[in-house]
């Protein structure tokens, strides 16, 4: 399967918001991370076989950070379609 590139755009919240900020670069090199009330805010470009794939991976490098870490993520195509998740869950229906 090919590699498409997405636009995220993402809620971090962990117990132990230092730890994941400190480790955020390593996981998303050219990010750009803003603090918030709750965590953080993420922008990020990537690339890879599909939203649900890359969300895996980065929820997945997030709680080998901490543990106790979510993420609200929406990850938009290129072609504009987007797909939202909550931690592992999608939480939009693609169109019938």
């Amino acid at each position: 399967m090919e590699d498409k590139e997405f636009q995220l755009v993402a809620e971090v919240r962990s117990a132990d918001p230092s730890t994941v900020r400190a480790g955020l670069p390593t996981l998303l090199p050219d990010a750009t991370i803003e603090d918030t009330a709750q965590g953080f805010r993420v922008v990020a470009r990537m690339g890879g076989e599909s939203a649900g794939s890359l969300n895996r991976a980065l929820l997945s490098g997030l709680r080998r950070l901490v543990r106790q870490t979510t993420l609200r993520a929406t990850w938009t195509a290129m072609d504009g379609t987007q797909e939202r998740y909550f931690d592992y869950v999608r939480k939009d229906r693609p169109p019938a």
